[in-house]
């Protein structure tokens, strides 16, 4: 008798998520909520991390739908003081805006970069985050998938 024939070697078993066949839609009002604190609720249901089989490498991740991106509220002195960059690529190109124009004119894109800046930096947060759905104000074009809103109440 072998001392190898007595010995079992125990293996775990890889299970690899199943990618769900219908996504869950979340629906949050933002009208006098903190961008932060939502932004980051919305980067854990664009990735799936609230799923119990969470990998970093699977998409997992649920459609999200914003509406009143225009009426969200911000704290301190974020309204003057922290400024938006972009850059043409040409010389002098640099365009700055602080976070009331960003506000008043541009609320979908000032949303979207709030949350972009809780995802990862990587292919798949770019492929989650076109689930991402903002509109500045309550009108929105998803009545189709309005019955499976989840509608996400958040209290400070």
């Amino acid at each position: 008798m072998n001392l190898e024939e007595n010995v079992q070697v125990k293996q775990q078993k890889t299970t690899t998520p199943q990618v769900p066949q219908a996504r869950k839609w979340y629906f949050f009002d933002l009208e006098n909520k903190i961008p932060g604190r939502i932004a980051t609720q919305v980067a854990t249901l664009l990735r799936g991390k609230q799923e119990r089989e969470f990998l970093a490498n699977f998409d997992l991740g649920s459609f999200v739908v914003l509406v009143n991106a225009g009426k969200v509220k911000f704290t301190g002195n974020k309204l003057n003081g922290k400024y938006y960059y972009n850059h043409s690529g040409y010389p002098g190109g640099l365009r700055q805006r602080s976070t009331k124009i960003m506000l008043e004119k541009y609320p979908v894109e000032l949303m979207r970069r709030i949350i972009w800046g809780m995802m990862p930096k990587n292919k798949l947060s770019r492929k989650q985050i076109k689930r991402l759905f903002i509109f500045p104000a309550e009108e929105h074009n998803l009545q189709a998938q309005e019955k499976d809103f989840i509608k996400i109440v958040y209290n400070e």
